[in-house]
């Protein structure tokens, strides 16, 4: 369980949980570089450049792989397979979106959208709708850098500010969300920071709000040993305390590692869904990215990706 979460936590996008969507624009614009990138988002460095120092210099820096190799190989590779798992999981929910557009759904909303940029990036048909519902300075932070940019989104746009620890649905009805029309759900990078219970609590909201056609995506949760997991912390700070990089927020500690969290697709196609899920790995080995040697290739260690219907 995390001891860095209260129930009434807040946090903006320098502090807490909020750190981590920046980690993650970080790891879009690193990808955004390459010449095989899978995903390209022209947003992902400005909204990192605006969030001041952190971890996420490191993470644009070319050279510190190079660096944290001469020390340990093997967390080197963990570094790579973390950007090449960011980006992977980036293009399999791009693609998700497109399946959906195609399909005719109009209506999208973003759990705990963070710094995505797709309601940006991507090209949404005319007339859809992509609510995002995240921390109030969260989407505060995000329209801000990105008009001052002069970015503007390539769909109607609908902020919800909102914690989904409360009523979010009310506040999803008020911004103008439609119940009776299908919509395409994400919960990306955010299963982790709740309990089982919220977990469930979601879902069972999600189902609520659905009119037949809907379809919902998921990054689920992999579950580690404790023993592996401290072991991983000890050495990350050894290179972090190497690199002279600023103790920041342990990004594990504010994750719920329950071994009792119910299985997503499980969960879904027992009410009202039909899934279907695919491996985190097999989804990197499919676009080439896997890194990491045999002995990390332990399944429930690691994401699945889920996307189900509501017939």
């Amino acid at each position: 369980m995390s001891s860095l979460r209260t129930d009434d936590d807040t946090w903006d996008i320098a502090t807490s949980v909020g750190t981590t969507a920046v980690m993650v624009a970080a790891a879009r614009a690193a990808e955004t570089l390459r010449d095989d990138a899978l995903i390209r988002d022209p947003f992902a460095q400005v909204l990192v450049a605006g969030a001041g120092s952190g971890v996420w210099e490191k993470m644009l820096d070319p050279e510190v792989g190079a660096q944290v190799a001469e020390t340990d190989a093997e967390v080197a590779a963990i570094f790579e397979h973390m950007g090449n798992y960011q980006a992977v999981r980036t293009h399999y929910f791009d693609e998700y979106f497109r399946a959906a557009a195609e399909a005719g759904i109009r209506q999208v909303v973003i759990l705990a959208a963070g710094l995505d940029s797709r309601a940006y990036r991507l090209p949404w048909p005319d007339g859809t709708v992509v609510y995002e519902i995240d921390q109030p300075k969260v989407l505060e932070y995000k329209a801000a850098r990105l008009a001052e940019h002069g970015a503007g989104p390539s769909a109607q746009r609908v902020e919800v500010a909102v914690d989904l620890r409360v009523d979010w649905p009310k506040a999803l009805r008020e911004a103008g969300f439609d119940a009776s029309a299908p919509t395409a759900w994400l919960a990306e990078g955010l299963l982790m920071y709740l309990p089982a219970d919220a977990q469930d609590r979601l879902f069972e909201l999600v189902t609520e709000l659905s009119a037949p056609g809907s379809q919902v995506s998921v990054e689920t949760v992999g579950v580690q040993a404790e023993e592996r997991r401290e072991q991983m912390r000890e050495r990350f700070e050894r290179i972090r305390a190497q690199m002279g990089v600023e103790e920041t927020v342990d990004v594990a500690e504010l994750m719920y590692n329950d071994p009792d969290r119910a299985d997503v697709a499980e969960w879904l196609d027992a009410h009202g869904w039909q899934s279907s899920a695919v491996t985190s790995q097999q989804e990197m080995r499919r676009l080439g990215r896997w890194v990491l040697p045999p002995e990390f290739s332990d399944d429930s260690g690691f994401s699945s990706f889920v996307i189900a219907r509501k017939g």
